[in-house]
């Protein structure tokens, strides 16, 4: 189906679970699916199945020897091949990233899960393309972290780079978007975009306007942080002024957008106060600048996302309703109203933006007034 949106998902997708006690539970991605489902948007793309991502295909950014020990992990009759240190240095002695039997397959179908849709960009098949299950950010080449064993959108990133493309990634996640940028942080032809809660409060405690990229990447990466109780209203200021901008500067030929939903008021996880109303506006800046800039090509990835049954299922669907350009069909599972903070509070995070605005605009030679 040329120039049509394809959806990656299948029941499958389930086995990424870590534990029932887990924040990260894939019953999000289901809910979501079951909601453009409801809502009608189903009609207006196609859907396409996952698959696991080969050894090889990990390898595009991850160490083999990372991936066998992820393998041995979870098999009960090989994981005491592992010494504490070697699980440690890893990222598997944290409750974050738990240790269990279908580790290495629920991860290795998410990646997967984002290489169909990224494959179905490249091959014409459709020109965006949505991974729910996808937006795992915060792995490393060789640790996993923040609940992420293998990078499927840095793994995307590259796949895509090694077609010919230059690659543009925007992650709006509350979490900063560290795993990503540091697999690219030399790679010029790889620009990182990251709009995230300030490092100094949240996880992973990085992120911040002076980290820009190294040696001959220096310039490819961007990070917005914002302080707590940010919400929509300078959220959206913040993102319409960097990103378009760096993009046009930048000439992608492909965009990849991490999705996470974790910005919201009710995340359990997270502390600023945006609701599910800048996701139209989100949706229709990338839709908009995918086709001036890439031809098209948009591949969404999920993300973070713990106020699972409120929000994260709204959230992607108003998101895909801008993807499929039917956003009268979401319209009615929008938050009704943005809620702002106290007039002290509200001082104190257009202070810092504007202060942290101007600091980018310093490090990239640009001017984000």
């Amino acid at each position: 189906m040329p120039g049509s949106v394809a959806l990656v998902y299948g029941d499958e997708l389930m086995k990424h679970h870590l534990s029932d006690q887990h924040p990260l539970q894939p019953i999000r991605v289901k809910l979501a699916v079951d909601l453009i489902r409801s809502t009608g948007l189903i009609e207006y793309c196609h859907l396409l199945p996952p698959r696991r991502a080969t050894i090889k295909e990990l390898e595009l950014v991850h160490s083999r020897r990372y991936i066998e020990l992820v393998r041995e992990l979870s098999d009960p009759t090989r994981r005491d091949r592992a010494s504490p240190d070697e699980i440690d240095a890893a990222g598997f002695a944290s409750a974050d990233n738990p240790i269990s039997d279908e580790l290495h397959e629920g991860a290795a179908l998410v990646a997967g899960a984002t290489l169909v849709a990224a494959q179905a960009i490249e091959s014409g098949a459709a020109v965006h393309a949505f991974s729910p299950s996808g937006g795992l950010h915060h792995a490393h080449r060789a640790r996993a972290s923040g609940f992420c064993t293998y990078d499927d959108p840095a793994i995307a990133c590259k796949w895509l780079k090694d077609q010919g493309h230059r690659v543009a990634y925007v992650d709006v996640d509350v979490h900063h978007g560290d795993g990503v940028e540091d697999i690219f942080q030399s790679d010029p032809d790889v620009l990182t975009i990251s709009l995230h809660e300030s490092g100094r409060y949240l996880f992973p405690g990085t992120g911040f306007p002076e980290d820009c990229g190294v040696g001959a990447g220096r310039g490819s990466a961007a990070n917005l942080p914002f302080l707590p109780y940010t919400w929509d209203e300078p959220w959206l200021e913040g993102f319409e002024k960097v990103v378009p901008a760096l993009l046009r500067r930048f000439k992608p030929t492909v965009l990849v957008t991490q999705d996470g939903c974790d910005t919201h008021y009710l995340d359990p996880l997270a502390h600023l106060a945006a609701t599910t109303r800048i996701w139209p506006r989100v949706g229709q800046v990338f839709h908009e600048l995918a086709h001036e800039l890439c031809g098209g090509r948009w591949l969404a990835l999920g993300g973070g996302g713990y106020a699972v049954y409120e929000v994260v299922p709204r959230a992607w669907t108003l998101l895909f309703a801008e993807m499929v350009e039917h956003p009268e069909l979401a319209a009615e599972v929008n938050d009704p109203s943005e809620v702002a903070p106290s007039i002290e509070v509200q001082e104190r995070v257009w202070g810092a933006l504007r202060k942290d605005l101007a600091h980018l605009g310093e490090v990239h030679g640009m001017d984000f007034g």
